[in-house]
């Protein structure tokens, strides 16, 4: 048997048993042999037949839709976790993955830039730049230490390395640095390639970089990672950096990127 499948199987058992019929408008009599619902009620729930029901509990091998998969999560009130977990197990994209993100919650993680010595930043989900702290503005000097138009849009990192053409000469082995950015763009917004303002900013960067052009038709995909980062500051000179990036649980799509001297 499929380890996926069994262990699709084996949660929906748990999640059958820990439900209350009365909670779903079932009768939750004193004669009822199974704890929990029973499979006709998780099926009727769900809307699908008991025999289908019973074979995603056995692991066999049935296809189950993100449209049951969401019913289910949604009848069952599952947790954010328990939702991700369900789609894995079942090997099926969740709908709801893809709706946008708030950049609303930056501010709560802002407050962490002042306490961080090194330069600091935070990237929102189309890698807006969200908040950074004084060390960041001064080595991102001529960007980030400028005043900000409370009316503009936030300074946008990609905007950075790609049409501003002091920066490659700012960030050291430009290409490969701007090759790898483009790559874990297209990671990073995998979900949510089709919304029109990421459709926008990707027209706004291939219109004004014929690098970003080429680079993204290559569709070349990466997970963002650390490594050393070398940059060529207009005052202080040659600057290399560790590059560590971290996820808050609560906005996985919000990255607080630091930058600790190498």
């Amino acid at each position: 048997m499929d380890t996926r499948r069994k262990e699709l199987g084996e949660f929906m058992q748990v999640l059958r048993a820990r439900s209350q019929p009365a909670d779903f408008g079932f009768a939750a009599g004193s004669r009822r042999r199974t704890a929990g619902l029973r499979r006709e009620e998780m099926a009727q729930l769900v809307g699908i037949s008991p025999t289908w029901y019973t074979w995603i509990e056995q692991g066999r091998e049935v296809n189950v839709s993100a449209e049951v998969l969401d019913r289910m999560a949604r009848s069952l009130k599952l947790t954010r976790s328990e939702r991700a977990y369900l789609f894995e197990m079942a090997d099926r994209r969740d709908p709801q993955a893809s709706l946008p993100e708030d950049d609303d919650a930056a501010p709560l993680f802002s407050t962490l830039l002042e306490d961080i010595r090194v330069p600091a930043y935070l990237m929102g989900r189309y890698w807006d730049i969200l908040g950074w702290n004084a060390p960041a503005a001064e080595l991102f000097t001529g960007w980030l230490d400028q005043p900000q138009d409370a009316n503009a849009p936030p300074p946008n990192m990609l905007r950075f390395v790609f049409l501003r053409p002091e920066t490659k000469s700012f960030l050291v082995d430009w290409e490969v640095r701007a090759r790898r950015i483009s790559a874990e763009f297209r990671a990073d917004c995998r979900t949510r390639l089709d919304e029109p303002a990421l459709l926008r900013l990707v027209d706004e960067l291939e219109t004004g970089s014929a690098d970003f052009a080429a680079f993204w038709k290559q569709h070349d995909v990466l997970e963002r990672q650390g490594g050393e980062r070398g940059f060529l500051h207009p005052q202080r000179g040659p600057l290399n950096y560790r590059q560590v990036t971290l996820r808050p649980v609560e906005q996985e799509h919000i990255k607080l990127v630091m930058l600790q001297p190498a």
